[in-house]
């Protein structure tokens, strides 16, 4: 089977203890990878560089690290990673997810089964505390035509699940400068750039979620950079007026409503809710 790389953002309010899950869980991949690049997006804490260096020291041949002077952001940072990525596929992986052990083999084989694929990704089940904990999942199209729907007004892709092809993601222009969102703008790029692109229809990463990530998509910054790429896919030509629209609603919705509200609207609508 085709090699691959692992391309990892790491910065300085990630949690030690779930990073060494999440490069864990890519080292035990079925199919190991061939390369594994952390990128330390500014300068990090003893914990977090303790584990990288160990790691680093242990497997010298197959990690990769690249030390940036500043933080400057998940998207920047990931271009700057892709640079020192020298397999043509690249699996993103975050640090506080879990992969299923599947998960690289099954989306490496998607890409030799389709020469034309550009990229690729998995749904996820979201988890509290531990994994056993699901409480939602994100469930995305799997093909390609459903993808190109469903981009003209959210991302069709769960971004720690990707993998693509390195050249295609450079020949689009990279995540760009973008501090939110960076991964709808690229994914939107993409497809309405000439990529091909599908989804396996199966939960293959666990996303550890929690009462942050409901303030994140409640922030003022996170509703303005939806807003942003969502006006530069109208001004592209990738969405209608009536797209646009919709995306600006919903976002000043999910921003103004109390957090109740918000996180029932998120979970019955933007997630399949669990039950308990």
């Amino acid at each position: 089977m085709e090699k691959y790389s692992i391309l990892m953002s790491v910065y300085k309010k990630d949690e030690p203890e779930y990073l060494i899950e999440s490069i864990e869980s890519m080292l035990g991949q079925t199919l190991p990878c061939e390369q594994f690049v952390v990128v330390k997006d500014g300068p990090l804490n003893d914990g977090l560089d303790k584990v990288i260096g160990d790691y680093s020291e242990k497997n010298s041949e197959l990690f990769t690290v690249v030390a940036l002077e500043q933080n400057i952001g998940l998207g920047r940072a990931l271009d700057k990673g892709l640079e020192h990525c020298r397999n043509e596929l690249v699996a993103r992986m975050d640090a506080d997810d879990i992969s299923l052990p599947q998960r690289c083999e099954k989306l490496v084989d998607l890409f030799e089964k389709n020469p034309e694929l550009s990229l690729a990704g998995t749904n996820i089940d979201e988890f509290y505390d531990e994994p056993s904990h699901i409480v939602s999942s994100r469930v995305v199209p799997s093909d390609y035509e459903g993808i190109r729907k469903f981009l003209k007004r959210r991302s069709p892709f769960n971004h720690p699940t990707v993998m693509f092809k390195k050249s295609e993601v450079i020949r689009c222009g990279g995540y760009g400068k973008m501090r939110r969102k960076q991964d709808y703008d690229l994914f939107a790029r993409m497809i309405n750039m000439g990529c091909y692109a599908l989804n396996i229809d199966e939960s293959l990463l666990m996303f550890r979620s929690n009462e942050g990530n409901y303030k994140r998509r409640k922030s003022w910054e996170y509703c303005k950079s939806y807003i942003e790429v969502q006006k530069a896919n109208y001004d592209r030509g990738y969405c209608s007026l009536l797209d646009l629209a919709i995306v600006i609603c919903g976002q000043m919705v999910m921003y103004l409503a109390p957090m109740g509200i918000m996180k029932w609207l998120s979970d019955h609508f933007l997630r399949n809710k669990k039950s308990k």
